[in-house]
């Protein structure tokens, strides 16, 4: 998982700011309700440049923060060096 994408999802897990997030951490069980899952898809569509399609906006898809880095990668553009930032 890209280092922006555990630095945007730390704060947004209640009281786990600095726990180490895995793959398999449970987005739910840390606080990530369905408000605030739409915040963290703003943050991550912005930061990363991206959007994500609507069939991926789902229960499956935020359930672990391994679930949905691997929706938020397969919108990155390979060789896409910063994502979020248009070249000047």
């Amino acid at each position: 998982m890209d280092p922006r994408f555990i630095e945007i999802l730390s704060p947004s897990v209640d009281g786990t700011a600095g726990a180490d997030i895995t793959p398999d951490t449970d987005l739910r069980a840390l606080g990530i309700d369905s408000m605030a899952a739409i915040e963290l898809l703003f943050t991550l569509e912005d930061t990363f440049g991206i959007s994500l399609p609507d069939t991926d906006l789902n229960d499956e898809t935020f359930a672990t923060a391994g679930s949905l880095w691997q929706a938020v990668s397969a919108q990155i553009s390979p060789g896409q060096s910063s994502p979020g930032r248009v070249a000047a």
